[in-house]
């Protein structure tokens, strides 16, 4: 049966239960091929675990985790490399019903600590690193009283994952059957997983086996999927819900947390050797991919599919795959989050076309059609809570506002935090008197257009609240993108909401020297003048290389250039408040020089005294605008007479305004 119909059958509630099927139908099938060394001139080898293999493993494990005490509901940390013993343990956690507590390594070791300290986890799977951090960081674990270590075990005691592969055999127990299981239900808690904390802190989502059931739906719907793939697996889950298609993963070679920096020669080794038939990566890795297709082409028929993620994926990025990739081949581009996965997919083809051209012309990334089993709205942009849905809530067609989605695939609550739940979660009550639906609001802005296509506008928490209204992140570098000089850009917002100053952070093309720049600048300008919603940037920094995270090596850090972008407009405003202050001063030292000698020519004569109607009587005259913004600023009437008669209004107009002035007035930008 396919994947599509089999999550509606009991028989099959847990996740688990996949696995178990597809060993018993197809047992001597390659499960995972995975890197294990290498040979002479530093060829990869690699190993391979069949269905059967696999499953073996599991229920040995499942015993072994039994005995120590794990089970139905156990909070376990589960910390290994991407590979078999990674999703042997997974699934033998899963089978008996324990939750395995998973954190992106790649987000660092103090948040990985206060995720960990969030959830209380009651046993503890690593290798010996984890355990050493364990070990010194005693107060987050200290529930974790069952300890196995992934490898060689040192000091700290417990148990050994090659201890729990020996099966234990007595009178009456066979050493891999679970005495008295009890397999969990389809909406017992599967994992918890985390966000990665880019834009606040990071969340445990509660994943249930029918949840990541429908993700598997969801993504064999939208790309095709059967048992029949060969898949490269950069990012574990996707390895897990392979192993849910009964189709064959090959490990990728990539660090998880520096697939910028993989070796494309790795990659498509194996993308040839094993016949990949499909892949999922970030557009970090694809365009490491892509970079080295278009130098060394290579043929790989066998690669029909396609699937980027995790960031937004350029149009350009996606024109260089289909120039490198055979002709039969499916790019797609999904959205998706930590909390529903996938949202929405889109192929090439319809996004080279028409949708390119309205992302160059400020509409945003169009991120395709929402997968099968996903519903999708957009409602009005807030930064309170939102907990009961009403009509009133929703954005009118075409409009844009903050994407909330509803579903089976979509997490209905995060773990252990009731105020994050307030915040992302609205209850829909039916008018039948049953179970609320929950809305998850994913953060992120958009619009749906009449076609149901769903476009990105950018995250809610990084618009750009200006007094002329909000501008969006996404849609207004779609703009700028067109230029050839532009590799990437990033729009931020220094001051405070409400009245903040946009600033696009620029990174040009290699190559680009400072002339080229000083001549980019006034070509932006004119570009961002030609679209509404671009009309109000006119700062431009250019940025050596923005900061990224650490999983995707895509999302830029956008809070940290804001910081950035402050420091450096800051540092300019200074050098230009100097140079001009530099003018008054240089117009009191003339009028001193004339005091004390006169000047005998009648053309000095006439200088000084313009100069002493501008630096005595226009100085005089704007006083009665310099004191009110003296008192906002807590000087005092005397500092503020003597600062404004010396320097004019290149001191006063630097002091905040003491009433908000009104936009129109205009009298700030001045």
């Amino acid at each position: 049966m396919s994947i599509l119909t089999e999550p509606q059958n009991e028989v099959l509630p847990d996740l688990a239960s996949f696995l178990e099927r597809n060993a018993r139908d197809v047992p001597d099938k390659p499960a995972i091929r995975h890197p294990h060394g290498t040979g002479p001139g530093g060829a990869l080898h690699y190993r391979t675990l069949t269905y059967g293999a696999l499953q073996e493993q599991v229920e040995t494990l499942a015993a072994g985790f039994v005995r120590l005490g794990i089970g139905r509901g156990t909070k376990t940390v589960l910390m290994a490399s991407p590979g078999p013993d990674l999703f042997a343990l997974a699934f033998a956690l899963f089978r008996i019903g324990a939750v395995p507590v998973v954190v992106d390594p790649g987000m660092g070791v103090r948040r990985m600590l206060h995720c960990y300290r969030s959830v209380g986890a009651e046993a503890f799977i690593g290798p010996p690193a984890a355990h050493a951090v364990r070990v010194l960081s005693r107060r987050t674990f200290a529930d974790a009283r069952i300890r196995v270590t992934v490898g060689r075990r040192w000091f700290w005691g417990g148990h050994t994952l090659d201890e729990l592969r020996r099966p234990v055999t007595s009178a009456g127990e066979t050493g891999t059957a679970v005495a008295g299981e009890r397999r969990p239900a389809a909406d017992d808690l599967l994992m918890i997983g985390f966000t990665t904390g880019s834009t606040g802190p990071a969340k445990g989502v509660e994943y249930t086996h029918r949840m990541a059931a429908a993700m598997a739906r969801g993504i064999a719907s939208a790309h095709r999927r059967s048992r029949e793939e060969v898949s490269l697996v950069t990012l574990p889950l996707y390895g897990i819900l392979d192993l849910v298609f009964g189709s064959t993963l090959v490990v990728a070679p990539v660090a998880p947390a520096k697939v910028a920096g993989a070796d494309p020669v790795a990659v498509v080794a194996a993308l040839e050797r094993f016949g990949v038939s499909t892949m999922f990566a970030s557009p970090a890795l694809l365009r490491v991919l892509g970079d080295h297709l278009s130098r060394r082409p290579t043929a790989l028929p066998e690669l029909r599919c396609v699937v980027s993620g995790g960031a937004p994926v350029p149009a350009d990025l996606v024109a260089l795959l289909r120039d490198v990739l055979d002709d039969a081949a499916e790019i797609h581009t999904t959205y998706g989050a930590t909390e529903a996965l996938p949202i929405s997919s889109l192929e090439s083809a319809e996004l080279l076309g028409e949708t390119a051209a309205r992302a160059a012309r400020g509409d945003g990334t169009c991120v395709g059609r929402a997968v099968p089993g996903v519903d999708l709205r957009i409602v009005r942009t807030s930064d309170g809570p939102l907990p009961l849905w009403e009509p009133e809530l929703g954005v009118p067609p075409g409009g844009v506002g903050e994407i909330a989605v509803a579903g089976d695939a979509v997490s209905r609550r995060y773990h252990a935090a009731p105020a994050a739940d307030a915040l992302h979660k609205i209850q829909e009550h039916p008018e039948d008197g049953g179970a609320p639906r929950i809305w998850h609001r994913t953060g992120d802005l958009g619009s749906l257009d009449d076609q149901g296509r769903l476009w990105f506008a950018g995250r809610r928490t990084q618009r750009v609240t200006t007094a002329g209204g909000d501008l969006h992140t996404v849609r207004c570098e779609g703009v700028f993108h067109t230029h050839p000089l532009v590799r990437r850009t990033a729009l931020v917002g220094i001051g405070a909401p409400g009245a903040q100053r946009p600033v696009l952070c620029v990174e040009t093309e290699p190559g680009t020297g400072r002339t080229q720049w000083r001549s980019l600048v006034p070509e932006l300008r004119q570009l961002a003048d030609g679209h509404p919603q671009t009309r109000q940037i006119q700062d431009f920094l250019r940025h050596p290389g923005f900061p990224v995270d650490p999983r995707h090596n895509a999302k830029i850090g956008r809070e940290q250039l804001a910081r950035w972008a402050g420091r450096q407009l800051d540092r300019g405003a200074r050098r230009r408040r100097t140079a001009l202050r530099a003018i008054p001063l240089a117009g009191w030292a003339f009028l001193l020089v004339g005091a004390v000698r006169p000047f005998h020519s009648p053309v000095l004569t006439a200088l000084w005294w313009a100069d002493a109607f501008l630096s005595v009587v226009v100085h005089a005259a704007q006083l009665p605008k310099a004191l009110p913004r003296g008192r906002a600023a807590g000087r005092g009437a005397a500092a503020t007479v003597g600062l404004t008669m010396l320097y004019g209004a290149t001191w006063w107009r630097t002091l905040p305004p003491a009433t908000p002035a009104h936009p129109s007035t205009g009298e700030e930008a001045a």
